[in-house]
Parts: C-alpha cells; structure tokens; sequence
C-alpha cells in the first residue's frame, strides 16, 4: 500500500474491474491478443456528462494501436457502468474500479492505470477533455522517427462558445519549464524505454507540471507540436480554473516536491503569473 498526500492509502497493483474479468470469452481474448504501443491514462471522478465525449475521440483516432485504460476514483454517478459498457463495446478499453475507502485523487488514479498499462508509451487524457482524430498518428509517428522521449502539442481552450488557441514552443527544457508549465497534460505523450518508470507526485495540483520536472531531469528536453490536436474544456468549479488555488498549488510543487528555494521559487511563480496574464 501507498499513502496519498491526504493519508489515504490505495494498492499499488489494482484490480481490473470485476465486470472486465467476467466479460465473454472472445472479448477477453480480443484484449489478450491486442499489444498497444500506446496506453491512454484517463482518471474518472462522476464525470457521466462526458465521458462518451472524451473516450469517443480516442475511439475515432486514425491510428488503432492503442489501449485505454479509464481508472475511476470513487464516483458516486454511472461514470463506472458507462466505462463498462464502452469496455464491453471495445476490446481496447479497461476499467479499475475505485478504491474501497473513497476518492484519493487524480494523481492516485492515473497511478493505477500505469500501473497495468502495457503500452511502450503513455498519453494521458481527463474524462471532461477530448483529443483530435490524428493526434496519436501524428505525434506518435513524430516520436517513432525522431526518437523523442517527452512531446506535446498546441490544444484548444474551450470555455463554453468561446473557443481559443494556445500555442506552444518547439521544445523547453527543465530550466525554461520552471519559469511556467506549457505541457498540457492532455496533449503529453512519453516514452517508458527511455524514460524509465513513471508515475505522477501524489499533489492536489500541479502533479502533472510536477511530472514533467520529474522527466526532464532524464532526458535533455521535451519537444512540442504547434498544431493543436486535443481541446481543453473548462468546467466551472474545477480545481484549475481557480486561479488561486492554483497558484498556491504551483508554490508548493515549487517548494515541497521539486526542492526549489524559496527565492527562486518566488521568482518562477512571478514568470509563471505574467505569462498567464499576457495570455489572457
């Protein structure tokens, strides 16, 4: 057992979903068969409103080689029936149940789906959030030719009818990204063979920022894709949309989790916050 920052423990190797293990005979064997390059990380909190929406547009990606593995953390709506149900339509997709003591988190969660993910390469994708059709073809072919441990991509913020661009650089290092997160996590995909083994910091925010830090001291930089291929949708009430919590959470990843002085760490939060604000 491991402890999440709240104290709560989850197992470290999870059970897949009892539904899952009693499915019929060629479905089980359907997924036995299939050897994913890639495993789709998708945490799930009462997220019944989209969750069709999001594991549709892995569904519709041009390339097929891929399985997805939906880890739900205690939803109390039929979050979990309806992954069952699309598990039982599609023999590359899993479900693990929640844990038996209640919600530990996102991080807890994506950390149960790696670690029965069979893919070479992890991409991970939120339940409230959805990915373009070519977006596995061609950031995956891109890493395939190039060799590329850690990539992203441009995306698009949708909050509500209001739909926006964000862009992204061609490639940061550790140093550049300290200054200010521009990994979405919808868009990351990593590769374990030069990486090593991955897992997410055990933070109420800032794990994936925490994340990538974590991976850049492993490989020299992560390399982006301007075109954005996922969109981002805003949900009202959602812990990353308060900009306050936010920032308290971003000092202290800064400060408990990627040891940076107090100074510093002051330093990167105020770049961190104008770029935020020149965004807009």
């Amino acid at each position: 057992m491991q402890r999440d920052d709240s104290g709560h423990r989850y197992p470290v190797t999870p059970q897949v979903s009892n539904a899952a293990a009693a499915e019929p005979g060629p479905v089980a064997q359907a997924r036995a068969r299939h050897v994913p390059a890639v495993s789709v990380i998708m945490p799930t909190l009462n997220a019944e409103a989209s969750l069709a929406r999001a594991v549709t547009s892995v569904r519709a990606q041009t390339r097929g080689d891929w399985e997805l593995v939906i880890a739900d953390d205690g939803s109390s709506d039929r979050t979990p029936a309806l992954a069952r149900q699309m598990a039982a339509d599609d023999p590359r997709i899993r479900v693990l149940d929640a844990p038996e003591t209640g919600p530990h988190g996102a991080a807890a969660a994506r950390n149960r789906a790696i670690a029965v993910a069979r893919g070479r390469y992890l991409a991970f994708l939120d339940a409230d959030d959805e990915w373009l059709p070519d977006k596995l073809a061609l950031q995956l072919g891109w890493m395939e030719t190039e060799g590329l441990a850690l990539t992203y991509t441009g995306f698009w913020r949708q909050q509500g009818d209001r739909r926006r661009e964000i862009r992204v650089p061609a490639r940061v290092d550790r140093q550049r990204l300290l200054h200010g997160n521009v990994i979405g996590v919808l868009t990351a995909i990593c590769d374990r063979d030069q990486l090593g083994p991955v897992a997410m910091p055990l933070l109420p925010l800032r794990q994936d920022y925490a994340l990538w830090l974590d991976l850049l001291k492993r490989t020299e930089a992560a390399h982006g894709l301007q075109e954005p291929l996922a969109v981002y949708h805003v949900t009202p009430g959602s812990l990353s949309a308060n900009r306050w919590k936010a920032t308290r959470g971003t000092w202290r990843m800064y400060r408990n989790h990627a040891g940076v002085g107090r100074l510093a760490a002051a330093w990167y939060l105020a770049s961190h916050l104008l770029k935020r604000l020149a965004r807009g």
